[in-house]
């Protein structure tokens, strides 16, 4: 069953759409919140977006092309502009397809399954993301995206963060961190741990993640 995230502010449309394209098969979730749409993204994992334009705070080109730092996940436009420019705009902010509306369910049904058929059904591999309280972790290219800010993390600094949030709610001990990034904790100074989740400390500080990791003395440390 593919998964489809409606961002659409008319709460009757959003409610016509999600019901017809329940009866097809999918599963549809409608977007509550116009402010946090990436993480909102990020915690569904949607196989496709249905974009529309004039939403509230930022429209949809801003988050066309946000969504679009982080994931390859196919995003058609449904609007009312039917300006050339609007088509232009939709497609070079990472858009694949636009719907002027109104417009019929079954035209939109046969472009989603051709997009399915396409993007899933032909070998080509979807985005991979963790997202932990708005933060997202893009596993692909070991990007940090917090409230519009990107951070880079090293490749230690990252199996870190990938092991705390997969874990969230429970502290991982230092040995398991350990072994994680080095395989065999035999060889590994416990100092050079300490000072890799320092650093990803500060990087989550100048995101404005201030205090995430918890330190538990003699056990290890863990996002609670």
């Amino acid at each position: 069953m593919y998964k489809l995230y409606i961002v659409e502010d008319d709460e009757a449309l959003a409610s016509e759409v999600n019901r017809a394209l329940s009866r097809w098969g999918f599963l549809c979730s409608v977007a509550k919140n116009f402010e946090e749409i990436a993480q909102e993204v990020a915690k569904v994992k949607p196989h496709a977006i249905l974009m529309d334009i004039n939403i509230p705070t930022f429209d949809g080109f801003y988050w066309c092309k946000e969504i679009r730092a982080l994931s390859k996940v196919p995003i058609i436009f449904i609007s009312s502009r039917e300006s050339h420019m609007d088509v232009i705009m939709a497609m070079n902010n990472g858009g694949d397809d636009y719907i002027q509306k109104p417009f019929e369910m079954s035209v939109l049904v046969a472009k989603l399954q051709a997009m399915m058929r396409r993007t899933y059904e032909y070998g080509v591999e979807e985005d991979t993301l963790l997202e932990c309280r708005g933060l997202i972790l893009n596993l692909q290219n070991t990007t940090l995206t917090y409230k519009q800010k990107e951070m880079e993390l090293t490749k230690n600094e990252f199996k870190i963060l990938k092991l705390l949030i997969e874990k969230q709610g429970k502290i991982v001990s230092r040995q398991t961190l350990m072994k994680k990034l080095w395989d065999d904790e035999v060889y590994v100074n416990e100092n050079t741990l300490t000072v890799n989740v320092n650093r990803l400390r500060q990087k989550l500080d100048e995101l404005g993640c201030s205090e995430w990791i918890t330190t538990k003395k003699g056990m290890g440390y863990g996002i609670l």
